[in-house]
């Protein structure tokens, strides 16, 4: 029986197709969605997208003032941009002063723009919520 092929990914470099940003932009102020974190993909006109844009987010946060749902989005280039994952209104847990993590991920399955947001909306906060630490990241497939 022939020997099976093998490949290795040892010498391959991977790099410019993962970018990730642990940076914290903004925390939201009042209900209003706000960027917590931005990332730009390195060299992204120069890396081919065979299949789209790979994207997964977390975020640490602390619920502002009489907050009563909240919810993070993914989207290309700004606050006005293409939603690319939603998690809709999440209401478990959700309460003024709590500490909450949430994730959420999606596929842009276009030939991909060069910068991707994370946004945060705390509906019906009175006040400023605190944005803790967050993890975006774009993986081109």
């Amino acid at each position: 029986m022939p020997e099976p092929i093998r490949q290795s990914a040892l010498f391959l470099d991977h790099t410019p197709r993962i970018a990730v940003t642990t940076t914290v932009v903004a925390s939201p102020t009042a209900a209003t969605e706000t960027i917590i974190a931005s990332l730009t993909v390195p060299n992204f006109g120069d890396v081919s997208v065979v299949s789209g844009i790979d994207l997964s987010a977390w975020a640490a946060f602390t619920v502002g003032g009489s907050g009563t749902a909240v919810r993070l989005r993914i989207r290309q280039t700004n606050v006005a941009g293409t939603v690319v994952a939603d998690t809709g209104a999440l209401t478990g847990g959700v309460a003024a002063a709590a500490l909450l993590a949430q994730d959420v991920a999606g596929f842009d399955s276009g030939a991909g723009v060069g910068v991707y947001v994370l946004t945060l909306t705390v509906t019906a906060a009175a006040s400023g919520s605190t944005v803790s630490a967050v993890k975006l990241r774009a993986i081109v497939t």
